[in-house]
């Protein structure tokens, strides 16, 4: 059924006149009155009765009429849903406690206003979160694809932060005891990450992590959430994790847990934000301005390979 001959029905029965709905759509009395001659055609009833002041709806008119309206007002609806400005920004970020979703709140405290639909696709493959915003079903996401050459055309990427990592360990741990921490201290210790998933990014950056600092990373078994893995931490005397500094954790006081900055240098997580290239969700060029300017980290920063021209580190 035309949604317009609909959208004129209404209209010439709210207004009473073929003329002023006309001019209220902005097309021609003739144009409006095919448009409803088309749909009567279609219901094969009489919708209007003409009088000497404009129009009256029939009993058929009047039965009808709030349905049309509901037709007509869903459809608004459905074309607003997906229309850039007039609908919720949609960010996917990796966790709801990660250091991604820590800064889009910090944004939306700043800007309070914002409409933000905050979005954990369930996927491990950078790829797929590629797609869902090709295909328009988020408006960008806190994914990295390391090899740029494979970003497909049309998508762009840039660096959003980079997020310095820290030691967290339980009160029995050897290290516990430290106010900061170098990563040749690490080796030898088990750094637990379970549930690292091949093919995902994170995958690529502890390899080149253990590789380049000789460290220890345990990979093993699944995940089986964070309060699983801060048990452990609580009750091991040689299991520790890294964790991002704007990662947020809660854990009950008697696991007495100790978060440890690693320096010299420090070890950072980058952050990329994978959104269309064209037309973009008009309130993202805010959000990118607010990323631009979060603090850079200072002194030496060891980096993976995608992210430092420097193959690794960077000042």
């Amino acid at each position: 059924m035309d949604t317009e001959g609909l959208r004129s029905f209404v209209r010439a029965a709210e207004l009473g006149q073929l003329q002023h709905a006309a001019d209220e759509l902005g097309v021609t009395q003739q144009a409006v009155s095919k448009r409803i001659a088309a749909l009567e055609r279609r219901l094969e009833v009489r919708l209007f009765t003409r009088t000497a002041r404009g129009v009256e709806l029939t009993l058929d008119g009047q039965a009808f009429l709030p349905h049309a309206r509901s037709i007509v007002a869903g459809v608004d609806r459905a074309v607003a849903a997906v229309r850039p400005g007039s609908r919720a920004l949609r960010i996917d970020v990796l966790g709801l406690r990660s250091a991604q979703a820590v800064v889009l709140h910090d944004y939306w405290r700043s800007r309070p206003g914002t409409d933000l639909d905050v979005v954990t696709l369930r996927v491990e493959d950078p790829r797929a979160a590629v797609a869902a915003v090709e295909a328009g079903e988020i408006d960008a996401s806190f994914r990295t694809v390391t090899d740029p050459a494979a970003l497909p055309a049309g998508m762009r990427m840039i660096r959003a932060f980079d997020s310095p990592l820290e030691l967290l360990v339980g009160p029995r741990h050897p290290l516990a005891a430290a106010r900061r921490l170098t990563p040749p201290q690490l080796r030898r210790h088990r750094i637990w990450v379970p549930g690292i998933a091949a093919r995902s990014e994170w995958a690529e950056f502890y390899d080149q992590l253990a590789t380049g600092f000789d460290l220890r990373i345990d990979a093993a078994g699944p995940h089986f959430g964070d309060e699983v893995l801060l048990d452990t931490l609580a009750d091991s005397a040689d299991v520790a994790t890294l964790v991002g500094a704007r990662d947020r954790y809660v854990w009950p006081a008697d696991h007495d847990l100790r978060r440890i900055p690693i320096v010299d240098p420090v070890l950072a997580y980058p952050l990329s934000l994978i959104l269309p290239g064209t037309n973009p969700h008009p309130e993202l060029r805010g959000f990118i301005t607010y990323l631009e300017g979060l603090p850079k980290l200072s002194g030496t920063v060891w980096l993976p390979s995608w992210a430092s021209p420097h193959g690794g580190t960077d000042r």
